[in-house]
């Protein structure tokens, strides 16, 4: 049988500090060990963020000034 929870319901265990938490990686040895749905029964919120670097990274490069100098407007 499937296995549903709502927003609601997961929203009010995070508020009480109650909710399950996971990581990407973590699920998967949970999943292993317990299975799909008991898993699902589990677990509230994997998060599957990644770390400093490769979120939104950028870069800026300063090659010098123009020959001859020019001026932004």
């Amino acid at each position: 049988m499937a296995v549903q929870k709502t927003y609601e319901e997961i929203n009010e265990k995070i508020k009480k500090g109650q909710a399950v938490v996971v990581t990407a990686e973590e699920i998967i040895d949970i999943v292993a060990e317990k299975g799909y749905e008991q898993a699902a029964r589990e677990v509230d919120v994997v998060t599957t963020g990644t770390f400093g670097p490769m979120c939104s990274s950028g870069a800026f490069i300063n090659f010098g000034h123009a020959n001859p100098r020019i001026k932004m407007s």
